[in-house]
């Protein structure tokens, strides 16, 4: 990709623990330059109908308040999830769904490392995160059985599960997590999130559909992950347990999703068969990623089970140098995990956005590894 220097606001980089947004980083005048590999978000959905029949909609959409009967948004992602609406909660976000959980249920929390940093940040207290580290030379896979003889040691109440985790993008197999929420009946909860699941195969392999055999399990999904929507702010948690369920709901604002967030729910259903040749889309594009990646010198690349890849840099050049070259030098915005604990400072995530998109990508750590390899 031959282009100018990217211009970059650097400062932005110190001042969040997550990616900062790539219009703060570059301005609007260059957003077109530049490829996000950063947003770990189905590229493919909402289709192009569905955009134009928001943008149809907008003005009388932004006009109106969403419903004060939460139950009604709810019954639309329950028939295309085919659960139990009863047992769902909308969040704007699932952030918002991990903080109240979080403030109003967790005590201490036993979490994997890395992970997600909002599990970390969200707690009520530094010290009720428990941390377990994952072993990199097992490329941070979770032994299920491991942590739960770590867990009942120590005497916590509470577990985190990430699968497919993030950043990693490790996958748990099914009849292992089942075995895990077993064994764990006696804790107060486990936080199972399955934000990236419906990433790693072609049948999906979630729990919702078990979620009444384990009392104490709440799942959570982020829908600006597999729905490609992370404007809209939409996420939801699962879980049968009637204690859990009414606290929540109490917690929760009234209208705490907005009418557009709304108005993309009821779209779901008639669009759900488009929605998942999207989803194997993205299957189909990360599988041919991380075949190209292997091959390339100078890198450790981790297998995954997302939408997105853990890349560990093998040379002289730490995670935030090779971000910042790619952006300024490439136009390519990767995302630096140095600050994720648990992860040193040369490991990078990349999500998929589409095979011609992702060449781009190669070309330019190709390029560099070959630099640099040696020095």
């Amino acid at each position: 990709m031959q282009q100018a220097r990217i211009k970059i606001n650097r400062q932005l980089f110190e001042e969040t623990s997550h990616s900062p947004a790539l219009v703060d980083i570059v301005g609007e005048e260059q957003l077109d330059q530049v490829i996000d590999y950063c947003f770990i978000a189905n590229p493919y959905y909402p289709t192009d109908d569905m955009l134009e029949q928001l943008k149809s909609k907008l003005s009388s959409i932004i006009k109106a308040y969403p419903s004060s009967n939460p139950r009604l948004a709810r019954q639309h992602l329950a028939e295309v999830l085919q659960v139990d609406a009863d047992w769902l909660i909308l969040g704007n976000g699932a952030t918002e769904l991990i903080t109240l959980i979080e403030k109003h249920l967790v005590d201490d929390l036993a979490i994997p490392i890395p992970t997600f940093s909002e599990y970390i940040e969200k707690l009520r207290t530094s010290d009720a995160a428990k941390f377990f580290q994952l072993d990199p030379k097992n490329n941070y896979q979770l032994n299920l059985a491991e942590f739960a003889s770590w867990i009942n040691k120590n005497k916590y109440s509470a577990a985190l599960i990430i699968n497919p985790g993030n950043p990693t993008g490790q996958l748990m197999q099914t009849e292992e997590l089942k075995q895990f929420l077993r064994d764990m009946a006696h804790l107060k909860l486990i936080l199972l999130d399955e934000s990236f699941i419906d990433f790693a195969d072609e049948q999906i392999p979630t729990l919702l559909h078990e979620v009444e055999q384990y009392e104490n399990l709440i799942i959570v999904r982020s829908m600006s992950k597999h729905c490609g929507v992370p404007g809209l702010r939409l996420g939801y948690c699962c879980t049968s347990n009637q204690s859990f369920l009414s606290i929540l709901k109490d917690a929760l604002p009234v209208w705490n999703i907005n009418s557009m967030a709304e108005y993309f729910l009821l779209q779901l259903k008639a669009t759900n068969e488009a929605y998942h040749e999207t989803r194997m889309h993205v299957i189909r594009d990360v599988r041919e990623l991380y075949k190209k990646l292997v091959k390339l010198p100078g890198y450790q690349i981790y297998p995954t089970g997302s939408n997105f890849i853990l890349i560990k840099i093998e040379f002289g050049m730490s995670a935030f140098e090779l971000q910042m070259k790619l952006l300024e030098n490439h136009g390519l915005y990767v995302r630096d995990c140095s600050n994720k604990a648990g992860l040193d400072n040369r490991h990078i995530r990349v999500a998929s956005q589409g095979k011609e998109k992702d060449q781009f990508l190669i070309d330019a750590l190709e390029k560099l590894a070959t630099q640099n390899i040696g020095r």
